[in-house]
């Protein structure tokens, strides 16, 4: 077995850490996600990883294979334990993006430009995460966001093809993650210290 089937199943491992927690977290109440927030991060990972897919990402795809599948999860149970479903303008729009990246592989005949579509989608919707963990910092999961950041840089070094449409959107969303575990804990530390004062 070589390394990269290592790192591959490394990711497939962390990812099943970072979600298993979190559906604990959401069965036990502990967070509230929003449900059609997830479906279209479904819709985006499973595009993603198709687009690796076809472009030889190999183990490197694991990862976000599996995380699709975890995020149309997540959606459902959300929409199981949703007291109220507000869904807004600008959640269909970032589902339109995603349908948009999907109908541009289909005339392309190649995913790249559906992938810079989808990482951007995906960018754009992490800063609504941003603004939420700003205002309610504890209702969402550093341990799933920094696990994912974890998962999606080990993916980049278990790529089996590097070109843009393979490595794109695992390093994209590194940084994406990175900043919203940043955006939990220091809010957290500056909440905890304000009722402390």
């Amino acid at each position: 077995m070589d390394y990269k089937t290592l790192l591959g199943l490394l990711t497939l491992g962390i990812g099943i850490v970072a979600y298993g927690t979190y559906f604990r977290q959401i069965l036990l109440k502990q967070v509230t996600p929003h449900p059609f927030s997830w479906l279209i991060w479904g819709f985006v990972e499973s595009i993603a990883f198709f687009a690796m897919f076809v472009k030889h990402a190999g183990a490197g795809a694991w990862a976000t294979g599996l995380t699709g599948l975890c995020c149309f999860t997540i959606a459902g149970l959300a929409f199981f334990y949703s007291k109220k479903l507000e869904i807004f303008k600008i959640d269909w729009l970032f589902l339109t993006l995603a349908v948009i990246s999907l109908i541009l592989w289909i005339l392309t005949k190649d995913p790249t430009m559906s992938v810079i579509l989808l990482t951007l989608t995906d960018a754009l919707g992490m800063a609504f995460t941003l603004r939420k963990s700003y205002f309610d910092p504890f209702q969402e999961s550093a341990s799933l966001f920094g696990l994912s950041g974890i998962r999606s840089g080990i993916a980049v070094f278990a790529l089996q093809s590097y070109n843009l449409s393979t490595w794109l959107y695992p390093t994209a969303l590194v940084f994406t993650n990175a900043l919203v575990v940043t955006m939990i804990l220091s809010r957290r530390i500056s909440l905890k210290h304000q009722s402390n004062v």
